[in-house]
């Protein structure tokens, strides 16, 4: 991508700060790992090109470049059209100059162009498309789990409500409100290859069987799931076998017990515990490393679409990283 047709004094400067920020090293990754083409050739067919009078369109591939940017920050859409103006490193990662911003209005008729066509979920799906050509879709096993994210509480808003679309959900003695993440990864990869976004009084088990792919041997999920087998939505023909954690009441009457039998079974629950592990990983980079720990709009499509394209980068990312060991294991 041509960033700069000329550099500026600002530009020369910057170029020879003399340090690599943390943002810079971040965005450098993202620009080498996601398949830009594949995701353009996605949205191409229903971008606008601002051909004739009016203001010329920006460049699509800036535009998705600054959608990437916001989602994995955070922003708001007024705050990325400050951060823009502001950080030097995002306009060079959007190939955008200062004096040519994007401003907020323009930035959320592209995410509402993403959201109107269902852009994400194919976005999603060519870029799993790219991994599983690499071979980082093994399909022997699906790992199943669920994470409610916060929604807000409040009813000082215009219609005087809560989200509608939001529900109130218990977990353990405490309540929550919001929605629901659900998602089914692989079981060595740890790379989400199903998703779905529920209110949050959806139970994790009612959804489970809408997260296997179909040619998984087997099934891992948490105490929630207990009873997978039975569920009528579950494949009848060549099921995958289901292997469920104990509930935590079970398990803690075990660490009372020091027979033998006991000593076998928290063993098995530690190994089962670790390799479910994976699934956790992924809510970490979407709440933690992509910050959205709570629903940022009103109602479940728009929350949808951005967990879907937040899961999507976290597949990129995890992937090479997983990459990476394998290669370093095999040179051992």
């Amino acid at each position: 991508m041509d960033h700069y047709q000329q550099l500026s004094f600002a530009d020369a400067e910057y170029a020879h700060k003399g340090k690599v920020t943390r943002r810079e090293k971040f965005l450098d990754q993202l620009n080498g790992l996601l398949p830009w083409q594949s995701m353009m050739a996605v949205i191409a067919p229903h971008y606008a090109l601002g051909k004739g009078r009016g203001r010329k369109a920006f460049p699509l591939e800036s535009m998705l470049r600054a959608h990437v940017a916001q989602i994995v920050y955070n922003y708001s859409d007024p705050g990325m059209e400050d951060a823009l103006y502001e950080i030097e490193s995002l306009r060079r990662f959007c190939g955008i100059r200062l004096a040519n911003i994007p401003d907020e209005s323009t930035i959320l008729q592209f995410r509402h162009l993403l959201e109107a066509h269902g852009l994400t979920e194919q976005i999603f799906m060519a870029i799993n498309q790219t991994l599983g050509e690499r071979g980082l879709f093994l399909k022997a096993g699906t790992i199943v789990d669920a994470s409610l994210i916060a929604a807000p509480t409040s009813t000082k808003n215009q219609s005087k409500t809560r989200d509608p679309e939001m529900h109130a959900s218990k977990k353990g003695n405490q309540w929550f409100f919001g929605s629901k993440f659900h998602i089914g990864v692989d079981h060595e990869t740890g790379l989400v290859h199903t998703l779905k976004v529920t209110s949050g009084h959806v139970s994790d088990i009612a959804e489970a069987a809408a997260l296997l792919h179909g040619e998984e041997q087997f099934v891992h999920g948490d105490a929630g799931y207990q009873g997978l087998d039975k569920r009528p939505e579950m494949p009848s023909e060549n099921p995958p076998t289901c292997v469920i954690a104990m509930r935590p009441g079970k398990l803690a009457k075990l660490t009372q017990d020091d027979s033998d039998e006991a000593q076998l079974m928290r063993k098995a629950a530690r190994e089962l515990a670790s390799r479910r592990a994976k699934v956790e990983h992924v809510f970490r980079d979407i709440k933690i490393r992509f910050g959205y720990a709570k629903n940022r709009y009103r109602g479940l499509a728009k929350n949808a679409a951005r967990l879907t394209f937040l899961a999507a980068i976290a597949n990129v990312i995890r992937g090479d990283a997983y990459e990476r060991r394998r290669l370093i294991a095999s040179e051992i």
